[in-house]
């Protein structure tokens, strides 16, 4: 803490501002779904939230440019066969799984590896779904993720009610163009990292500051 002397004589103290971390990560995670499944919380006997795709965004933590991104599909290991409703909604098929996927537990391993020590963020807790997987999959030696913000609580501090919205409508509710197909986890990080990029020019403070 730093102490400036008054006029009087008195002290105050003053709390320096903390300098931003090295890096910010921006993730979005597409995961093994049914029709009606998000209504009833994948709760049918046999569903389950199987990651499907990691995509992930690297921001520098000063200037939010764009450093790196990670972008994995994965092998669900208990219900391999992606519903068509799944299929539908992402543009991600059976096929493209069965030959570009990889197992859960070498994409969660590459997704912390490429996260680091700076603090990672997505729109609602999308941390959970990855610690549920290692629980649901029985991996108990893995490297722990580093700081985590939902995004969600962080646009409603900026006045951008993130109610019934998913994380590609933040873009467009600011009037950006992210190229690509909504629904697919690196296009949905993208955006994410263009809406929080457009709201700290804006003057909102940095998420996970």
């Amino acid at each position: 803490m730093i102490r400036r002397k008054l006029d009087s004589g008195s002290m105050i103290p003053i709390h320096p501002v903390p300098a931003p971390t090295a890096t910010l990560t921006v993730f979005d995670l597409e995961y093994t779904a049914w029709d009606c499944s998000m209504a009833r919380h994948w709760l049918e006997p046999g569903q389950f939230r199987e990651v499907v795709q990691i995509g992930a965004v690297k921001l520098d933590g000063r200037d939010l440019k764009v450093l790196d991104e990670f972008d994995l599909l994965v092998k669900p290991r208990i219900n391999p066969v992606l519903s068509p409703y799944f299929e539908q909604l992402t543009g991600i098929g059976n096929d493209q799984v069965a030959a570009q996927g990889v197992d859960f537990a070498e994409a969660y391993g590459g997704f912390a590896a490429f996260a680091g020590e700076g603090p990672i963020c997505a729109f609602g807790h999308d941390e959970w779904v990855l610690e549920e997987n290692l629980r649901l999959y029985g991996i108990t030696e893995y490297r722990r993720l580093p700081r985590f913000a939902d995004l969600r609580s962080w646009f409603a501090a900026c006045n951008i009610d993130p109610r019934g919205r998913h994380s590609c409508d933040i873009a467009p509710a600011l009037g950006l163009c992210v190229p690509g197909r909504a629904h697919n986890a690196l296009h949905d990080a993208r955006a994410l990292a263009a809406g929080v990029g457009e709201m700290v020019r804006r003057g909102a403070v940095r998420p996970a500051a």
